[in-house]
């Protein structure tokens, strides 16, 4: 398996940083994992470091390549949102740590990925947008509905409300688990928390990944610098994970 990847992670004008991102790659297969802590909970940071050593441990534990990579994705966010709520047991449930979650793998040429909540996974093809996951959030549903146009999604007042998230109830809370999607030589794989996407449109996210002749990373920090200048001088932390599929 021939890949490239690079992972960045930018506090913004916060004063800390609550996202976390991994990648775990080897010849066999690729793992690229994106949580954001929630702000304006207790312990975002508590929340997101226990959801992605849990996602960690069970890729560890899995034979690679995997036999049933979307089985994977359930239980291992399964078993993370349990270790994320367990992190809350006697406290108000206002107060309870809670983070979003974007995770994919990458293995036999083709992607399989799943979140929850507001991190996003992009599939970008020859720097065009192929597709993207659709939010758990208040917002996503409004623009579904056609009850909001696109372009008002970046000021309306509920924005930030998600839907569903890792922690807080200790339901397993809805998750969305994409089809199996095979891959082209170029194509670009990009996880990010809302930070990078809030206040720039998809396909200029996806136009930072139209030339391959430079460094993937190159075009990431590229990337992150624009969509921190994009929400200043409020912008969230800026996170993101991407690999490039080579064959």
């Amino acid at each position: 398996m021939r890949v490239e990847y690079a992972e960045l992670s930018l506090i913004g004008d916060r004063e800390d940083n609550q996202d976390r991102v991994a990648i775990a790659a080897n010849d066999d297969a690729a793992l690229l994992i994106v949580i954001d802590g929630m702000g304006g909970h207790a312990d975002g940071s508590r929340a997101a470091d226990a959801a992605l050593q849990s996602l960690l441990d069970s890729y560890q534990k899995t034979p690679l390549p995997m036999f049933d990579p979307l089985g994977f994705l359930h239980l291992s966010l399964s078993r993370a949102h349990d270790d994320v709520a367990r992190l809350g047991y006697g406290q108000n449930i206002d107060a309870r740590p809670r983070a979003t979650i974007a995770v994919c793998l990458v293995q036999d040429g083709a992607a399989y990925w799943a979140h929850v909540g507001d991190s996003r996974v992009y599939h970008i093809r020859r720097g065009k947008l192929e597709q993207r996951t659709r939010d758990h959030s208040h917002v996503e549903l409004l623009l579904r509905e056609g009850k909001i146009k696109e372009e008002e999604v970046a000021n309306h007042p509920m924005r930030n409300f998600v839907e569903c998230c890792l922690g807080g109830d200790p339901a397993i809370p809805e998750m969305t688990i994409g089809r199996r999607q095979v891959l082209e030589s170029g194509d670009v794989l990009l996880l990010c928390s809302d930070g990078i996407w809030a206040n720039l449109r998809d396909d200029d996210i996806a136009g930072f990944f139209k030339d391959d002749s430079q460094p993937l990373r190159a075009w990431l920090e590229a990337l992150g610098r624009r969509a921190v200048q994009a929400s200043a001088p409020f912008s969230d932390n800026a996170t993101a994970a991407v690999l490039r599929w080579l064959g």
